[in-house]
């Protein structure tokens, strides 16, 4: 099942980005392979299994924070909490997220092709991140009401198909709907 099924590395060439190249070697590295689910856990920290505790990505939020602010993304501010100052990441590049929420409407409106195998691999990923993340109802918000409907229900009808069913036809997808079906546990 896409669930249970194991992450086995087909390559550890470097990808140019720093978190995903030490996931790599996190992978590689372990000595039984472990489900996405478990990845899921290890690498977000999510886990207190003292015997995988060395696989656990170190600061990750604050790490893609970082990268973000690098990139001119977002920006970092001190914000005081009464007792206590604490660093937050706005927004700076409003223009990179209206292209990114214009990119997800669009994939739901206009270019949606009511078929998972077909759709693009990185839009795909990019709905069940959104949706797992809790975000696809306020980036299809700006939508009048009957597109807002129609994206909503295509968005349901997608995020709601069997992760299992989509796995074992994908042809590269297999990946994307492990990762739908461990936020769905």
């Amino acid at each position: 099942s896409a669930l249970s099924s194991q992450v086995l590395l087909k390559s550890d060439a470097p990808t140019g980005d720093v978190l995903l190249d030490e996931t790599l070697r996190h992978i590689k590295a372990t000595e039984s392979a472990e489900t996405v689910q478990t990845w899921i856990e290890l690498l977000t920290g999510e886990t207190w299994n003292p015997f995988k505790l060395q696989y656990q990505l170190r600061n990750v939020r604050e790490r893609i924070a970082k990268a973000l602010v690098e990139k001119g993304i977002l920006t970092t501010e001190k914000q005081n909490f009464l007792l206590f100052d604490m660093t937050t990441h706005p927004l700076s590049n409003a223009t990179e997220k209206q292209r990114l929420v214009k990119k997800l409407q669009e994939s739901v409106l206009e270019r949606w092709v009511n078929d998972p195998q077909r759709m693009d691999r990185r839009t795909l990923a990019l709905l069940v991140l959104a949706h797992s993340s809790d975000v696809l109802e306020n980036v299809l918000a700006s939508l009048a009401d009957d597109k807002y409907d129609v994206a909503m229900n295509r968005t349901k009808d997608l995020l709601e198909t069997d992760p299992e069913v989509e796995a074992a036809k994908a042809k590269g997808t297999e990946m994307i709907w492990a990762v739908l079906a461990a936020f769905n546990k």
